[in-house]
């Protein structure tokens, strides 16, 4: 896993005290934290450049599309971290583990578009206190960590979009649901009788045809640095609102390199893409059930692009292991790990035992218990005895 920051010449000193100028989420200005200066974002509204999947694969892009980075490794867990040189040690934002100062350089194509933060560090830690606290068997160490002055980090996180033209040719078998009368014995209270039942039955009829679909922004992870159950789950994703790459925007955050690459990441969106695709076939089938028996697709012009999704991370130590949340940095979505508390879990079995034993108790006391075992009335005759129509 790779991790780098806008480039080393990307500083926005403050015009007041010369300090870096950070960017304020929520808002478009550059803030410094020294002074409170502000600086005003001039975004760029032009629209954001999709690249030729083909020629990218081809290695037929400009040199224009990549940059090349520096970066630094975790001891821990492995991930790779810009590291200003000026630093001699750091903390790695995925595990909390030490970094050390190797620099080796990564080659990478360049982010076309970015969603910037719209929640600052102290709502995500909000968002992540109140996630922890509805968590009732989490120990109550780490919800005290949720609620203590413990450092998130902000970090853009590589995504792919794909767009598709597709065109898929189908054969296969259309199932229409038909009903047949049939006389059936049953039992009764009464004993065997004869019954008219309606049976399904389906009757098969050969289709072949063709279904077209036209996929705008198919959005798939680049990264294998958080679990993607966690990424997936803090969608959705509001893709309408992306800026075109700003470095402005990445001042006093880190943006992580992709690690899945391009090939990778078509894969995932194609067998995305044939989800939806089979959705298709069966919807354009029609009838009651459906086999899809052969499915042919053709992708016409494939475009992408490299984009950066705000999520701000922690990642607490317990008890020896590492566990990790991550919120979404626009909406304050919270996903993540955390342990159980095992004498937590004990006390919720003892209180529930207790609870059975009062409400036993309770029903022993006022006679219920002794109603129902002497023998009360349930059926005619008053015999005791229970009884069901019906043949039950």
């Amino acid at each position: 896993m790779t991790i780098t920051t806008a480039s080393k010449t990307d500083h926005f000193p403050c015009a007041q005290c010369g300090a870096d100028l950070r960017y304020e989420p929520g808002k478009a200005v550059l803030t410094c934290e020294y002074c409170s200066h502000e600086n005003h974002i001039d975004i760029d509204d032009a629209p954001i450049q999709e690249l030729d999947f083909r020629k990218a694969i081809a290695n037929d892009l400009s040199n224009a599309q990549t940059e090349t980075t520096t970066v630094a490794q975790c001891s821990s867990c492995g991930a790779q971290v810009e590291f200003d040189p000026n630093l001699h040690a750091d903390e790695c934002p995925f595990c909390a583990g030490p970094m050390i100062t190797d620099v080796p350089e990564h080659r990478h194509l360049k982010p076309k578009g970015l969603l910037p933060f719209a929640i600052d560090e102290g709502e995500a830690k909000k968002s992540l206190s109140h996630w922890l606290g509805s968590r009732w068997f989490a120990p109550s160490a780490l919800k005290k960590y949720a609620r203590a002055d413990q450092r998130m980090n902000g970090l853009y996180t590589p995504y792919w979009t794909f767009d598709a033209d597709t065109q898929s040719e189908y054969s296969g078998q259309r199932g229409d649901i038909y009903y047949i009368e049939r006389w059936v014995t049953v039992q009764t209270n009464k004993g065997p009788r004869r019954q008219l039942k309606r049976i399904p039955q389906i009757r098969w009829t050969r289709v072949r045809g063709r279904v077209r679909r036209w996929f705008d922004d198919v959005l798939v992870l680049g990264s294998k640095s958080l679990p993607k159950q966690f990424t997936d789950d803090l969608a959705p994703w509001d893709l309408h609102a992306l800026l075109p790459y700003q470095s402005e925007f990445l001042a006093g955050f880190r943006a992580e390199a992709y690690t899945n690459d391009l090939r990778e990441g078509f894969s995932e969106a194609r067998a995305n893409m044939d989800l939806t695709i089979r959705r298709d076939v069966r919807f354009d089938i029609g009838g009651d059930q459906q086999r899809v028996d052969r499915l042919d697709t053709e992708f016409g012009e494939v475009t992408f692009k490299h984009i950066l999704l705000p999520i701000w991370i922690a990642a607490y130590r317990y008890r020896g292991k590492t566990y990790r949340f991550v919120v979404n940095g626009r909406t304050g979505k919270v996903r993540g790990e955390r342990p159980y508390s095992v004498w937590k879990i004990i006390a919720a079995v003892i209180f529930g035992i207790i609870l059975a034993t009062v409400v036993f108790g309770l029903l022993y006391g006022s006679g219920a218990l002794d109603q129902i075992s002497s023998g009360a009335s349930f059926g005619p005759g008053g015999t005791g005895r229970i009884y069901f129509d019906n043949g039950f």
